[in-house]
C-alpha cells in the first residue's frame, strides 16, 4: 500500500493502523497530532484507524519557540 506522509510517498504492507505506521517509522511519542486525508484523527483512535492505499497523512509535532 502506498501512503503519502508529509508529502513523501512511502510503501507499506496492507492493513496498517496509524499507530503501527508511527511505530514502524520510530515516531511513536514524537507526533502530537495526525490528520488523514485532511481530517484530524484523535490520539485515542490511532490504534484502530486502519489506513488505505493512497491515504495522505500529515504528522505534526509542536515546537516551542519565541
Amino acid at each position: 500500500m502506498k501512503l503519502i506522509i508529509n508529502g513523501e510517498s512511502r510503501e507499506f504492507e496492507n492493513d496498517k493502523t496509524l499507530q503501527s505506521i508511527l511505530n514502524e517509522l520510530s515516531l511513536d511519542g514524537k507526533v502530537m497530532a495526525a490528520a488523514v486525508n485532511m481530517e484530524i484523527v484523535k490520539q485515542n483512535d490511532w490504534s484502530t484507524h486502519v489506513l488505505k492505499d493512497n491515504d495522505k497523512l500529515e504528522l505534526l509535532d509542536f515546537v516551542a519557540g519565541g
